[in-house]
């Protein structure tokens, strides 16, 4: 991810920082530790993963020594047992997504880069998704009604703008995937730092991320102690 100018985001959380900082390669130093941070949306929770450096977002009313008991490295120490037991018995564990990170292309005019709203897909499955762990979703799309490709963006991970999308079954492949995603970054005013979170799994996805410009710097799985978050 190369720009010009100095990339910035109006969120203020100190994991926001963080990641501003690595899309502008300066990252986390690789010790093996970690940090807490506190949560950014109440009732989730959040494991991120850099290279050699792990970052928690969890509640408070967790003492640091309980994490220790359970084994936590930032070497990938203990990922598991501390989601299965900050968990509980009831609660909810997201999918281990791969982080990447990009700038947006667009201007700071209020305009969605050639998308426009598409009310039409707001029971879209990413949709949906998104209403569930992130605040101030958009849903998006092109102007043609006849194409269903879908663009969310919302406030996710450190109240970063976060992105995602899917490309209409109909007209997948020869790049539209690349193609709606660097349409998405244009949807952000220009240099914000934009977060997207994909599985390992969706290789059409990572692949679209990557040709788009943005680029992976670690991992992330939401969680929540709240049996209501279950997806």
């Amino acid at each position: 991810m190369s720009t010009d100018s100095p990339v910035w985001t109006p969120a203020r959380h100190p994991l926001a920082r963080m990641l501003r900082e690595a899309a502008a390669g300066a990252y986390p130093p690789a010790d093996g530790g970690w940090l807490r941070v506190s949560p950014w949306k109440q009732d989730l929770q959040a494991i991120l993963s850099f290279t050699g450096r792990a970052v928690l977002a969890v509640s408070y009313d967790v003492p640091d020594s309980r994490l220790e008991d359970l084994g936590l490295s930032g070497w990938d120490g203990a990922f598991a047992r501390v989601l299965v037991d900050l968990a509980g018995p009831t609660g909810w564990i997201d999918s281990l997504d791969v982080l990447l990170l990009g700038t947006g292309r667009g201007a700071n005019d209020g305009g969605h880069g050639g998308l426009v709203a598409r009310p039409d897909l707001a029971k879209h499955p990413r949709a949906e998704y998104a209403r569930r762990v992130r605040t101030d979703v958009q849903v998006l799309g092109r102007p043609e009604t006849d194409r269903n490709d879908v663009v969310i963006l919302a406030h996710g991970v450190a109240g970063l703008r976060e992105i995602s999308g899917e490309v209409d079954p109909a007209h997948r492949g020869h790049g539209a995937g690349a193609e709606l995603m660097g349409l998405a970054l244009g949807a952000v005013p220009e240099n914000e730092v934009v977060v997207a979170s994909v599985a390992p799994g969706n290789a059409a996805s990572l692949r679209a991320c990557l040709r788009a410009g943005m680029e992976p710097v670690g991992s992330i799985q939401l969680f929540s102690s709240r049996p209501e978050h279950r997806l």
